[in-house]
């Protein structure tokens, strides 16, 4: 649903895209960086109930600056022509490990119902997994759905950033997630059939 919209800001972030080059960052090294703050963003999500509730700030600060580089890698990599397969198979499965990681923080702070959690990490999952099989057939699979991973982390930073001031929030976020990436893979299941069924009777 954000597709347009990141366009624009990856447009907007050409500058930033050129310092980050100009001081020797590659698109893998920002992928990584991102990978880092999401591991730590899944940590002070696990450390929370613990300690003082200010860390769900921070755990909300580190998610939305791994999202900043998951974008900005991207504008690197074409802005100064170092896109590549390898990279991009790279940064996909970082951004696995990211997601199932901060997911994985909240479920073992007990900060919402495991069983939310659990169907949260696995629709987030399933939603990168349904595209990858769909591209891989030819059909394109772009603002395809709901939750894609850009809404995704607005939705989780949104719930963090109230459950500041009233805890339960961030399981109604997480159970918000799950309906909505089980059902963007549901969507994009019927995209690809449609598509399928639109190409075999031409074929016909």
């Amino acid at each position: 649903m954000l597709t347009k919209l990141k366009k624009r800001i990856q447009q907007m972030l050409t500058s930033e895209a050129k310092v980050a080059h100009k001081i020797g960052l590659t698109p893998n090294k920002i992928s990584t960086i991102g990978f880092i703050l999401a591991f730590a963003s899944a940590t002070t999500y696990a450390l929370t109930p613990n300690q003082p509730p200010w860390l769900l700030i921070l755990a909300t600060i580190f998610l939305l600056t791994s999202g900043f580089c998951d974008t900005l890698d991207g504008i690197v990599a074409r802005t100064f022509q170092q896109a590549t397969v390898l990279g991009g198979f790279f940064d996909s499965i970082l951004d696995r490990y990211a997601d199932a990681a901060i997911y994985a923080g909240i479920i073992i702070s007990g900060l919402c119902n495991p069983i939310w959690g659990l169907a949260t990490l696995a629709g987030s999952v399933l939603v990168s997994y349904s595209r990858a099989r769909a591209e891989a057939a030819g059909i394109k699979m772009e603002s395809v759905g709901f939750a894609e991973r850009a809404e995704r982390m607005l939705i989780l930073a949104a719930s963090s950033i109230i459950a500041f001031f009233y805890l339960p929030a961030l399981n109604y976020g997480i159970i918000l997630l799950a309906v909505l990436s089980n059902f963007t893979v549901i969507q994009r299941g019927l995209h690809v059939y449609n598509q399928l069924k639109k190409k075999s009777s031409i074929d016909a």
